[in-house]
């Protein structure tokens, strides 16, 4: 936006003006109430929680001091140092939010507004510690949602954009807006910008199983020789596994192929009806089958393990059932990839798993499945400011073309999910959290007992995770047995872990030392520029450095699996 927009018409201006003010008079309302309640005079009374007091005269007294700003702006007070959180706020980077005075107050009303609003639930006191933590993601939700930038009246860059295309710009947003409302899901990226086999998902290989649950994919080596231990890959099955083989210069499956490693990639299939009774044992009992086949394929006793997310909890428990069944040594080594198997610290998914909202969500599921849709708005509600109301104002208000994000691609390619599998994983694991007690939890008879795990394992976290937060992962080091090595890496839940050398982005953090909690790690963590793969692939090969020739075997569809069909398969195409 170059030029500044039109003033809004008096009528405008007069109704925004009401919005903005009665807010500002409802929370006011709210603390006199609240002093009117007291036992005496709100001054005086003994039993008046004097925060709760500092916080009502607080508001007060910044509620008046904007008002007289944008009225009197001569002989206002001068106005404080703007907070960093709210001058770095994407959403009021135009000019205008700050250079026109009406604007500036609608912005600094609403910070004012949301500010107050969340102090209050911080504040509460005699609340659940549960419920307090669903207020506060509630209240957040609620100021998101009434944030100015996304609505067109008092959204400038709106306005001056509705001016200059003569409002073409709005119905093309409105066309946006009814094609998402047709589909039932907010779009990230324009359709057919990505597709699976064509731009995604391209290192060669073939898929040499399939099940009623995955199809097992063998990739083609790209060296002369390869480790002689092979890896798995389990990705999380609430999405599709090729947000580990996006673009090729994004891809982990690529480079741990030109890494010299033979590669297997579990893909599993999106739910339909003919799943309805399949529940987590089903997914544990895969994770082993997957591993006896490569065993037997290339004739090696063990194999390396990755399991991300919701596959790493379950990639645990595969190690705990093989440990109880003696039979611990067919995996030579466990990645997990932001993946938590202690939930008591897991963070903003817990808000979801109250007996009304898992009634919801059996409701939801008639047929014996979830559709994918209702978990990718329950992600997208976590960073709702990011993967919502963004684009809200982008592609609804300003019609804006859409980008083309692989990852957001990949986001919006959603899965199905068993509903038996995904009800009792949200009681067990999320509100109960059952795996972490010796015994509470059996998968083919076998009780699951984590602290007896010595395999050994790498685990990497996120230090901006908003799905499996780096306190919730590190509590892994606490229960396993074996040796440990644990990684915390830049950013978040994805870009944390889909983080190639080549793009020279973020850092990791290691520590050698002992360390009881993740705040002594990172007090003595030594920081590395840069992706943590080569930290990783270092780590697998002080497992077991020797190699082999990727001959017969070793190449897809030569050894006793005989090819099916090319990567990445029919599962990952399946909607």
């Amino acid at each position: 936006m170059t030029d500044a927009p039109t003033t809004p018409s008096l009528a405008e201006l007069q109704h925004w003006t009401w919005v903005m003010g009665r807010a500002q008079q409802m929370m006011m309302e709210a603390g006199l109430a609240a002093m009117k309640d007291a036992p005496t005079s709100a001054f005086t009374s003994p039993f008046v929680d004097p925060a709760a007091m500092t916080r009502v005269t607080d508001f007060w007294r910044d509620s008046l001091t904007l008002w007289q700003r944008f009225l009197d702006p001569a002989n206002a007070p001068a106005a404080a140092e703007e907070p960093a959180a709210h001058a770095r706020d994407k959403r009021f980077k135009a000019a205008a939010w700050r250079e026109n005075p009406f604007f500036d107050w609608v912005r600094q009303s609403y910070h004012l507004v949301s500010d107050h609003m969340l102090k209050g639930v911080d504040a509460l006191e005699g609340v659940d510690a549960r419920q307090k933590e669903q207020l506060k993601f509630a209240t957040r939700g609620l100021v998101e949602a009434m944030s100015p930038s996304n609505f067109a009246a008092t959204n400038p860059e709106v306005i001056a954009k509705a001016i200059e295309t003569n409002g073409e710009s709005l119905l093309k947003g409105l066309q946006n807006m009814l094609a998402d409302l047709g589909k039932g899901q907010l779009t990230h990226v324009q359709d057919g910008a990505f597709e699976v086999g064509r731009n995604l998902a391209t290192t060669p290989g073939k898929v040499v199983k399939r099940t009623p649950l995955y199809e097992l994919i063998h990739y083609a080596p790209t060296t002369e020789k390869v480790l002689k231990t092979p890896l798995v890959i389990f990705p999380p099955w609430i999405n599709r596994f090729y947000i580990l083989d996006l673009t090729p210069e994004k891809s982990f499956i690529r480079w741990c192929v030109d890494q010299g490693i033979s590669v297997f990639m579990v893909s599993w299939k999106s739910a339909d009806a003919s799943m309805a009774d399949v529940k987590w044992d089903d997914y544990v009992t895969a994770q082993i089958d997957a591993v006896d086949t490569i065993r037997e394929a290339l004739d090696v006793p063990s194999v390396h393990t990755i399991g991300y997310c919701v596959a790493g909890t379950t990639l645990a428990a595969t190690l705990a059932l093989l440990t109880a069944r003696g039979q611990a040594d067919k995996v030579a080594s466990a990645t997990f990839f932001t993946a938590q198997v202690d939930f008591t610290r897991a963070g903003e998914l817990q808000n979801f798993v109250t007996d009304e909202q898992l009634a919801t969500i059996a409701a939801l599921s008639p047929e014996g499945y979830l559709d994918g849709r209702y978990m990718a708005a329950t992600f997208n509600l976590l960073r709702g400011r990011d993967l919502i109301w963004n684009y809200v104002t982008n592609n609804y208000l300003l019609g804006q073309d859409y980008a083309p994000f692989d990852l957001l691609h990949w986001n919006g390619d959603t899965t199905n999910l068993p509903a038996k599998w995904h009800l009792s994983y949200l009681s067990d694991l999320y509100r109960d959290n059952l795996l972490v007690q010796p015994g509470a939890l059996s998968v083919d008879g076998a009780p699951l007992d984590l602290t007896r795990v010595e395999t050994p394992a790498y685990v990497q976290a996120g230090r901006e995770d908003h799905i499996a937060p780096p306190e919730s992962v590190w509590s892994i080091t606490r229960l396993f047995k074996g040796p440990l090595r644990f990684v915390l890496a830049g950013s978040g839940h994805i870009a944390g872990v889909v983080n190639p050398p080549a793009a020279g982005k973020y850092q990791y953090w290691t520590n050698d030392a002992p360390a009881g909690t993740l705040q002594e790690f990172v007090a003595g963590a030594l920081e590395t520029k840069g992706s943590w793969w080569p930290d990783w692939i270092d780590w697998l090969r002080q497992r077991g450095a020797d190699t082999v020739a990727a001959t017969g075997a070793r190449v897809p569809g030569q050894g006793n699996l005989p090819a099916i069909e090319d990567a990445p398969g029919s599962y990952v195409k399946a909607r």
